[in-house]
Parts: structure tokens; C-alpha cells; sequence
């Protein structure tokens, strides 16, 4: 297989350290079935694929794997999908929830969130903390209206359940704090997120970005990193009022910056659950405290 064209890209020296790189994705529906094969064909040499659950016929109109693998597990599909692409791509694969294989995510350089329920990413932010295990998560907002991208580096800017606070919360956060705030839109009467899918456009659009944004923090410390502006970049695929009185243009993004809450209930400075003292802190405790209701959700 050959790789010029990458190559000439990154650079040889970089391509190898792609090829080094080992990247865990949990969740390999869409999104984050996009973001695998992406990688794979971007020269990521090692995946750990998170998922239990299988590609139904009404996935197909949204997944990069097709009718052949109907009733097949998704991480089990995409790992057959990234072979074909990237036959020296060594792929290990759990057809389970996360919850019980947090050791499978030691010793990766990055997490891949590509779930949609709140309660395992909460379960991943914990995770993440204690394995000190940066992860990207993306979200697309009701009907592909258009979608969000946070890095998240443990204890280096906020961890997930601080920026879901302050984003997804409406707190005030860019320009004038005293004045401006998103408006994210989708947090229902009783507290839950909502949301209507978008067209496979809209889901690839976001996750496009996310792939970009992963493959840059893989090659950082290299000569073709580049330095973002900020921690969250928000994408609006249609007119979009990010900003209270603000109308974004369709196919236009801002970046905004999401500041560690030092008094967070996971990462906050009396919360350090990296610390082998600190207790595990119950969902029930988070939902108190960021008003987002936690449902079952498969991971």
C-alpha cells in the first residue's frame, strides 16, 4: 500500500509517528465510525474499538459501513472497514460496554467519544481523569443545525463535566461574560439533551473537523502542529445564533474557550480524582449540579 500522497502531507518522519500512535474510539456509530476509518486512512497505526452494539438497517443511511454487515457489532464492522483501508492497522476490538474494560484505555494518546448518552460520557470524563487520558468529543445538534468539538486534556482546562456545564448550561463564556451567552438550544423542560438527527452531511461535517483536530494533537510537538485558538470550536452548518443577538452564517464556525471550573464536582481542586483517595462521585451528584437529567444509555 502506498502512502505518498499522505506522506508528502505530514512528512515521513510524522507519518511513522502516525503509525505509532495508538487511539481508542468508543462509540462507532456515525460519528465515530467516520472518525476511525478517517484516521486509519490518515495513517493511525493502532484502535481499540469500544462498542456493543450492532448495524441495523436503519444505521445505514448514516454509517460508512453498508448492507453486508447488517446484524454484525459496529466496532467489529469498522475494524473490518479500516483493514481493507489500512491492511498494517492493528485493531483490538470490544464488542462490549466500556464500564467494565477501563484498562483497555491504558497507554492510549487519545480517546475518541463518540457516544451520545451523557451517562457514559460523564463515565469516560472519570475515566479520563484517572488515566490522565486526553479525549475529543463532538456533538451535532438538533436536525444537523450544526455541532461542537472540545479537546479535553485532564486538569489542563476543564474536564467534560465542567465544559457540559458551562456549554451546554448557558453559562457565559466569550467576548463580554457579563452579557453574552450561548445558546445551545437543546436542553429539554426537564433537563434532558435533545435532539433530531441531521443528514449524514451534517454528522460528517462535525466529525470531519473532530478527525482533523485529533490528527493535529497526535503530531503535537511536531513541525506541522498548529496551535488552536482555543479548547472548543463550534460549527453551524445552517444560520445559527451561537451568540445571544449573533447570527452566524451557515457554514461558519467560532471558537471559544472553556475555562476549568476550579470548584467542579469531578475535576475541581477539592475533587482530584486522579488522587487513589478521592471517592467516586455518584451521577446522581452531577445531575444536582449541572441540571442535565442521566438515562440508561448503551456505550
Amino acid at each position: 500500500m502506498t502512502w505518498q500522497r499522505v506522506e508528502k502531507l505530514f512528512g515521513k518522519d510524522n507519518l511513522q509517528l502516525l503509525r505509532e500512535k495508538r487511539v481508542g474510539i468508543v462509540g462507532l456509530g456515525s460519528g465515530g465510525g467516520f472518525v476511525a476509518l478517517s484516521l486509519a486512512m490518515s495513517g493511525v497505526g493502532h484502535f481499540v474499538l469500544v462498542d456493543d452494539d450492532v448495524l441495523e438497517e436503519v444505521n445505514i443511511v448514516r454509517h460508512v459501513a453498508d448492507r453486508r454487515y447488517l446484524g454484525m457489532n459496529k466496532a467489529e464492522a469498522v475494524a473490518d472497514l479500516i483493514r481493507q483501508r489500512n491492511p498494517n492497522a492493528q485493531v483490538t476490538v470490544i464488542p462490549e460496554r466500556v464500564q467494565a474494560h477501563e484498562d483497555a484505555l491504558k497507554g492510549l494518546d487519545i480517546l475518541v467519544v463518540g457516544v451520545d448518552g451523557e451517562n457514559t460520557k460523564y463515565i469516560l470524563n472519570e475515566m479520563c481523569l484517572r488515566l490522565r487520558l486526553t479525549a475529543v468529543y463532538a456533538g451535532v445538534y438538533e436536525r444537523g443545525e450544526g455541532g461542537d468539538v472540545v479537546i479535553i486534556r485532564p486538569y489542563d482546562g476543564p474536564c467534560y463535566a465542567c465544559w457540559s456545564e458551562a456549554l451546554r448550561g448557558g453559562a457565559r463564556i466569550t467576548k463580554d461574560p457579563n452579557t453574552q451567552e450561548l445558546d445551545y438550544g437543546m436542553i429539554g423542560a426537564d433537563g434532558t439533551l435533545e435532539a433530531e438527527p441531521g443528514l449524514w452531511t451534517h454528522v460528517v461535517k462535525v466529525a470531519s473537523v473532530q478527525t482533523d483536530l485529533i490528527l493535529n494533537e497526535l503530531l503535537r510537538g511536531t513541525s506541522v502542529h498548529e496551535v488552536m485558538p482555543a479548547n472548543t470550536l463550534i460549527l453551524a452548518n445552517n444560520a445559527l445564533e451561537i451568540m445571544e443577538g449573533e447570527i452566524n452564517a451557515p457554514h461558519t464556525a467560532l471558537w471559544v474557550n472553556i475555562e476549568r471550573n476550579p470548584d467542579c464536582l469531578v475535576c475541581g481542586d477539592r475533587m482530584r480524582l486522579a488522587d487513589e483517595s478521592a471517592q467516586r462521585l455518584s451521577l446522581d451528584a452531577l445531575a444536582d449540579s449541572s441540571g442535565v437529567v442521566f438515562e440508561e444509555d448503551e456505550a
